[in-house]
């Protein structure tokens, strides 16, 4: 069992993987802005990721944390400042598929979802220099089945954006706990994909 402080735990995601570590007997910690806003069967605390935090006490962090208001640059940056400095060994950040190659950058790429994915590869160059706790960073491979049927099954996959490609928030949830329960990334980025 470990000790798990998952951040962004109102989200979609976050509220997923609160369910699956907690179903599997990990001692969960959710982190959200207002914790009256949310309801949890774990203990929740507020927490704002751009501002210095002490994870000490865990095994684990889970950053599934966004802020559509802020300059994405800023805030992916102080997240993975904040995470770094945290005090915990590991750190499990869920990421978006468009930086697993460098679609991000090809000319056809949207201009308007520009800034928030270059503000995520900013927070990424951030881990990627860094010489402290260990860390992975998982995306989707395509991009999250918002309203699908869990499958019960996920496999990793390469660097490569598949658009099309749909996994569920339960699903994907699966490949993280198994991740933390049995550490196969370090220091890298990695892509999940439905079976």
């Amino acid at each position: 069992m470990s000790k798990i402080a998952i951040l962004g735990a109102g989200g979609r995601a976050g509220r997923r993987l609160v369910a699956e570590a907690a179903n599997r007997g990990h001692d969960v910690t959710a982190f959200v802005r207002d914790p009256s806003r949310h309801s949890f069967d774990v203990p929740v605390h507020a927490a704002d990721v751009t501002q210095p935090l002490d994870l000490s006490a865990y095994d684990v962090a889970i950053s599934t944390v966004g802020d559509l208001k802020a300059d994405a640059t800023e805030f992916y940056t102080a997240a993975s400042r904040t995470l770094l400095g945290s005090g915990v060994d590991r750190i499990v950040v869920i990421g978006i598929s468009v930086l697993l190659n460098d679609t991000v950058h090809s000319p056809e790429f949207p201009a308007e979802y520009k800034p928030f994915c270059l503000g995520h590869l900013a927070g990424l160059d951030v881990l990627r220099a860094s010489t402290g706790p260990d860390w992975v960073w998982l995306a989707p491979v395509g991009d999250f089945d918002h309203d699908g049927t869990p499958r019960g099954g996920y496999r990793f996959g390469g660097l490569q954006y598949v658009p099309d490609e749909r996994i569920t928030y339960e699903d994907f949830a699966l490949a993280v706990l198994d991740e933390i329960e049995t550490p196969k990334h370090h220091r890298q980025i990695a892509s999940v994909l439905s079976t």
